[in-house]
């Protein structure tokens, strides 16, 4: 049967353990939780008689070795899109060649489930975690990192010089996009986005806005916001038919991300809406249904294999070099990647300026 806390694995428990190491339960407890709040020499004297008793911590045997795992954990954002899913394969193809797995974490951007994640990941003694965080508080991650859990940021920029990040300038993305659809000879910009409080739908209206004023618009006017409450392909489709009800179709639209595009796409072909004889689309991340749907899709390329890889790099030197790691934070351009949705027969890649 467990014993306390569901740490009692093949009849050795915590209390055979304090008994052995002739401590209390709760110094094994913070051994195994938070082992920096113990002393060295009781901490390898809790940690000696683990050993000897062959306690293992339920699903995490590997947190006996200086109370941590050979894993890390990654919390993302959506890894129903395909953007996070490729992010996801960069982190893993890293970290299976230097011999750590990958414990996956999906916050659907809830702070709640987020936070779930965490719990989770310090419960296992993760080394490290890397993180596209829901929102720009930092306490939660400072948290992991007083306990000696490394945290890399994901298509995310550093809130300080002391974190590593790997990011994409989306303030640039949505100048491409926007700067696009105008030389197509858009005079207005409808865009969809996810909820604004997410730091890339921020900055991607952001750069809608700068494009528009380059280009002696006032955002205003030109510009028509129309924040929905997740960024999928159902969410999309249900802004086009928005749109549709509205008898006030748009010129232009630019959408924050591809899983909004392609649901737009749906609900306006369904409405016998012609793109881009009608009205001019383009997405935001340049994932592999953009090619393969009806009309193929404009969008803005970002490097997502390559921000998976690259964070995890930066976090296992991180981990395995505490004091000769310096902390860096990246940050790519991204691309534009012109098709048919925007009036292009053929595939054209400009990048951001």
């Amino acid at each position: 049967m467990p014993g306390q806390g569901g740490q009692r694995v093949s009849g050795v428990g915590i209390k055979e353990v304090a008994r052995v190491a002739q401590v209390s339960p709760g110094t094994v407890s913070n051994v195994l939780n938070r082992p920096e709040r113990v002393a060295p020499e009781t901490r390898e004297r809790v940690r000696r008689a683990i050993r000897e008793l062959g306690f293992v911590r339920h699903g995490s045997a590997s947190t006996l070795r200086a109370g941590h795992s050979r894993t890390i954990g990654l919390s993302l954002m959506d890894i129903g899109n395909p953007f996070f899913t490729d992010v996801a394969a960069g982190a893993e193809e890293v970290a299976s060649e230097l011999g750590y797995a990958v414990i996956l974490g999906n916050s659907g951007g809830s702070r709640t489930k987020e936070e779930h994640n965490l719990r989770v990941f310090a419960e296992h003694r993760v080394r490290g975690v890397l993180i596209t965080p829901s929102d720009d508080d930092p306490r939660r991650l400072d948290e992991l990192r007083e306990r000696g859990i490394s945290v890399v940021l994901v298509d995310h920029p550093a809130y300080r010089p002391d974190l590593c990040s790997v990011s994409v300038d989306d303030v640039a993305g949505g100048r491409l996009a926007a700067r696009h659809l105008l030389e197509r000879g858009a005079r207005s910009i409808h865009h969809i986005t996810g909820p604004l409080t997410i730091r890339q739908c921020a900055d991607r209206r952001r750069g809608v806005e700068l494009a528009l004023t380059a280009a002696g618009l006032a955002p205003a006017t030109a510009l028509e916001t129309v924040e929905m409450p997740a960024m999928t392909a159902r969410a999309g489709q249900q802004a086009a038919e928005r749109l549709i009800r509205s008898r006030r179709l748009p010129e232009a639209i630019f959408c924050a991300n591809d899983m909004l595009a392609l649901g737009v796409l749906r609900g306006l072909h369904q409405a016998g809406v012609g793109v881009p004889g009608d009205v001019a689309l383009i997405g935001y991340d340049d994932i592999d249904f953009t090619v393969a749907s009806a009309v193929s899709l404009s969008s803005i390329r970002q490097p997502t294999y390559e921000l998976g890889r690259i964070a995890t790099e930066l976090l296992l030197d991180e981990c395995g070099n505490p004091g000769e790691h310096a902390h860096r934070q990246i940050m790519f351009q991204p691309e534009l990647v012109a098709r048919e949705s925007t009036g292009r027969e053929a595939d054209g890649t400009a990048a951001a300026t």
